[in-house]
């Protein structure tokens, strides 16, 4: 057993470093794969790695637990809508319900960006992706997570008001909170209230500096991402065109849904957001011939008519005459008359006369 696998020389930035690795194949955020780093669980090419600092590369073998990782799926996310009474947590010393325990087991392993608590409800966005959720997850994206706050007790609209400039309590300096007050009933105040750093029970602590009790919260926004009419429980996936559009920059997707690397290009998504227009169903052709070619609204009886046959062929019908159209009268003929004019040639003489 050694500390790191023998390598063959190799530029010093060459590869990546093993816990980013971990992190993109979904197995643990980039702090969790540090741990099962020095736990003594990973290995690169049959050798137990010891420290993070290993870079690998290409067609190296990474294996947990003597299971390889496999191939890199692409980037996945999922909104859930966590109910209260589960901890977001893998694993619960005190063997309390957890939210990975309850998910559908098709969803496979995934890791959510940020925490809700034991008693918090709403949106929590989960992924595949652990270098994605870290990326997410720092105050420095600057995505606003928006929450909608039930509390108890009294708190003037000038101390709320003071909280967007940033606070401290207990020695712990929080950044800037917008606070806006819905509506009051009784002792109870309902609250819209939006932060960027999401630190431990960040909203509860900065309330209760100013007087508030909060007994309901519910997370309805992280950043783009919208909990809207999603039920308690329920899970939705968002698609990659979505995805790409919402990430952007900040976390470029190629169209197979993986990341880019430093210097590529996102080529456009011909898949998926541009709806092509459906072919027009073929109409038959009209029953008579055409009197003028200068506009067509289909194809031409020509060019649907089965093959061999004429327009005079059996099963073709004729031409039938227009409503509006009367029959033309045909002139007596005035040998099969005996001669005589007819009742318009009499009429017609008659009226040339003076």
């Amino acid at each position: 057993m050694t500390d790191t696998p023998s390598t063959p020389d190799t530029p010093e930035d060459s590869g990546e470093r093993i816990a980013k690795v971990l992190a993109h194949a979904g197995i643990a955020s980039r702090r969790e794969a540090e741990k099962l780093i020095e736990a003594g669980r990973v290995s690169v090419n049959g050798e137990t790695l010891k420290t993070p600092a290993f870079k690998v590369r290409a067609g190296d073998d990474v294996r947990l637990d003597g299971e390889s990782i496999g191939a890199r799926p692409p980037t996945r996310v999922w909104r859930y809508h966590k109910p209260v009474g589960l901890l977001t947590t893998h694993a619960d010393p005190q063997g309390r319900e957890t939210v990975f325990q309850a998910l559908p087991e098709d969803l496979g392993r995934v890791i959510s960006v940020g925490r809700l608590d034991l008693n918090s409800e709403g949106l929590l966005l989960l992924t595949n992706d652990g270098e994605l959720a870290r990326v997410l997850e720092l105050p420095s994206t600057g995505w606003t997570r928006r929450y909608r706050v039930r509390a108890y007790g009294h708190a003037t609209d000038k101390a709320l008001a003071e909280l967007e400039k940033g606070t401290t309590v207990d020695g712990v300096v929080y950044g800037p909170i917008e606070v806006s007050v819905d509506r009051r009933t009784g002792a109870n105040v309902w609250l819209t209230v939006g932060i960027k750093e999401g630190k431990n029970r960040e909203v509860r602590k900065v309330l209760q500096s100013v007087g508030l009790t909060v007994n309901r919260l519910m997370r309805v926004a992280y950043g783009p991402f919208q909990l809207g009419s999603l039920k308690r429980g329920d899970v939705s996936e968002a698609k990659l065109g979505v995805l790409r559009d919402q990430l952007g920059k900040l976390y470029p997707l190629d169209n197979g849904g993986l990341p880019l690397k430093p210097g590529e290009t996102a080529q456009p998504d011909t898949r998926t957001g541009t709806a092509k227009a459906k072919p027009r169903a073929v109409r038959p052709a009209s029953r008579g011939p055409s009197t003028s070619s200068k506009h067509k609204s289909g194809p031409d009886a020509d060019s649907i008519m089965p093959a061999g046959k004429s327009k005079s062929a059996k099963g073709w019908a004729k031409a039938k005459p227009k409503a509006n159209e009367k029959p033309k009268s045909k002139r007596a003929d005035p040998k099969k008359s005996g001669g005589k004019p007819s009742e318009g040639k009499r009429d017609a003489d008659r009226r040339r006369r003076p």
